[in-house]
């Protein structure tokens, strides 16, 4: 295999979680509770350690309004996590079903939805007009998803082997969700290989997960692409996951080179154990047509450009294609809210490896592309065809697609595009405005039932499901190792939900307050992880430290700076 590493590391990591596992299945749900409690204490007290190493990495200044970024997408988004499932796992423990209590609802095309967003009075408060709900899949009725909700938790003594985990270098967040993952839905103890990206992360992760790490439960691993080949083809492992591309979840399946395609097109795996995986592609954000104000307009660009340039566009849900009537009246005008909303946004180092070839490649095959922005190294592509529909960029890169029809016809085709033309199934945005969208009626809903993706977002962005720890992330349901799209599998869920097949949340159309003016019931200002909010890293260390230990006093505070922002 030609390893440029010590493999013994590695060998005796997975020797450890052997022992581990035993004792993780003599592990009650009591003790998991409080080692999750345990957990939760330890990210408050080192999450602004966190953020700094996650500011190294993204290269960022001490003083930047993008360290929100790194707030919420990292010790924010866990903390939530490990809430979530204390309380679940409490539920288990009491012998009711974590879905016992929650008001069940239908769904189109006689599917179930469970309430995930908001979920609690906090929620309410901190996400005042946002929705959220998890759509299990068609047939499946109350009483089967009650029964199976809780997943390998119900029977924790049974645990699942190893599973080796391919941590992800963009969100801080996801190695650690991931982790949890794998130890609550499936019952494995852990060995997490870190991105060298997030190398400088190690001494955190320790330390907030030394109640796993000694239990052990966990093992985290460092090395390049040599050390992970070798972590997922130890026969120690049961199980892999990872968060990646798909052209790198195919190499670890199938080998690298002539080889690997060959064994692609015969599919004949070289993994020779179960994998799933959270894999990025080409999201659309379909803006349906209908007479917006000036500020809806500007509002709207600056959220789509929110979605492409959060950390960068290295998002496997950045919005990559914007999908347009092409006889929208307000098509220009919204496209020059869009240039200059490029423009606005803050300018930040390219750090994720590999984005400015992404980016030449770009303009090698789009040689009109305007550059936007700071510094011009964004690309609005407008007309986008061909390598922009399947390929993801990873990269600040936004194409514009014109389809030549008008209302119901227009969503009816844009949805026919999205889900037949675009790469992926990650997550598909809608922006709508209430107006238009009473007017469709049923054929909105039917609309977003028709979109296959595993997250769909109405009037907000498909990554608010990321940070909501009961919804489920990953891809739609359906695809297999040699067609594998987005991915395998949901990770999160912190319901520990069974059968699920997507999660759908929504947001106001205009912020606060010009929503509530408007008779939209949304006290939410402009969000937080907007890239232009000015006061998003005070907003979101505020929002970090009351959900590590929450105080009504606390509130004050945080409303003060979002409304800042």
């Amino acid at each position: 295999m030609g390893t440029t590493f010590d493999t013994s590391v590695i060998d005796a990591a997975l020797t450890e979680l052997g022992a581990g596992e035993k004792s993780w299945a003599q592990t009650p749900l009591p003790r998991r509770r409080a080692l999750l409690a345990e957990l939760h204490t330890r990210i408050g007290r080192y999450a602004a350690d966190w953020v700094a190493a996650a500011r190294t990495i993204k290269q960022l200044p001490a003083d930047s309004p993008l360290l929100g970024e790194e707030w919420m997408s990292g010790p924010l988004a866990v903390l939530q996590a490990t809430d979530a499932l204390q309380q679940t796992l409490a539920v288990l423990e009491a012998g009711y079903s974590p879905l016992d209590g929650l008001a069940l609802s239908a769904a189109p095309g006689e599917r179930l939805a469970v309430p995930i967003l908001p979920f609690g009075g906090y929620d309410r408060l901190l996400l005042n007009g946002f929705r959220g709900e998890v759509w299990l899949r068609p047939g499946i009725d109350a009483a089967t998803a009650r029964r199976d909700a809780g997943l390998a938790q119900r029977d924790p003594a049974t645990t699942a082997g190893i599973g080796a985990v391919l941590g992800a270098g963009n969100i801080t967040s996801i190695p650690p969700l991931d982790v949890l993952t794998e130890l609550f839905a499936h019952n494995r103890v852990v060995a997490l290989k870190l991105n060298p990206i997030t190398d400088p992360l190690l001494p955190v992760f320790e330390q907030v997960f030394a109640p796993f790490l000694e239990l052990g439960a966990l093992r985290i691993v460092t090395g390049g692409a040599d050390a992970g080949e070798y972590l997922v083809h130890h026969p120690a492992v049961s199980h892999v996951h990872m968060t990646g591309s798909a052209r790198t979840h195919d190499a670890v399946v199938f080998g690298g080179g002539a080889g690997g395609a060959a064994r692609k097109q015969a599919k004949d795996p070289l993994l020779d154990k179960p994998i799933t995986s959270e894999l990025g592609g080409v999201s659309p954000a379909i803006v349906v047509p209908g007479e917006w104000s000036d500020a809806d307009l500007r509002y709207q660009a600056e959220h789509i450009a929110t979605q492409r340039l959060h950390n960068g566009g290295y998002n496997c849900v950045a919005t990559q294609v914007v999908v347009l009537d092409a006889r929208w009246a307000q098509k220009d005008r919204f496209l020059a809210e869009l240039r200059d909303a490029l423009d606005r946004a803050p300018g930040r180092p390219a750090y994720y490896p590999g984005s400015d070839a992404r980016v030449a490649e770009a303009v090698a095959a789009y040689p009109a592309a305007e550059r936007r922005g700071p510094d011009r190294g964004r690309l609005l592509l407008e007309s986008a065809t061909g390598p922009a529909l399947r390929t993801e960029y990873f990269a600040p890169v936004l194409g514009v697609v014109e389809l030549p029809y008008e209302g119901g016809e227009f969503l009816h085709r844009a949805v026919e595009f999205a889900n037949h033309e675009l790469a992926g199934t990650l997550g598909a945005n809608v922006i709508v405005h209430p107006r238009t969208r009473r007017r469709l009626g049923l054929a909105f809903a039917h609309a977003i039932e028709r979109l296959h993706y595993g997250t769909v977002a109405v009037n907000a962005w498909t990554a608010l499901a990321f940070l909501a720890p009961r919804a489920t992330w990953g891809a739609f349901p359906g695809h297999t190792l040699d067609d594998v799209q987005s991915g395998i599998g949901v990770v999160h869920n912190a319901l520990l939900l069974a059968d699920v097949e997507r999660t759908v949340v929504s947001g106001p159309f205009r912020p606060a307050p010009r929503a509530l003016l408007a008779g939209e019931f949304a006290l939410a200002p402009t969000p937080p992880w907007f890239v232009d909010n000015h006061t998003a890293t005070e907003t979101a260390r505020k929002l970090t430290e009351f959900y590590a230990a929450p105080n009504p006093r606390l509130l004050t505070g945080i409303f003060a700076s979002a409304l800042r922002g």
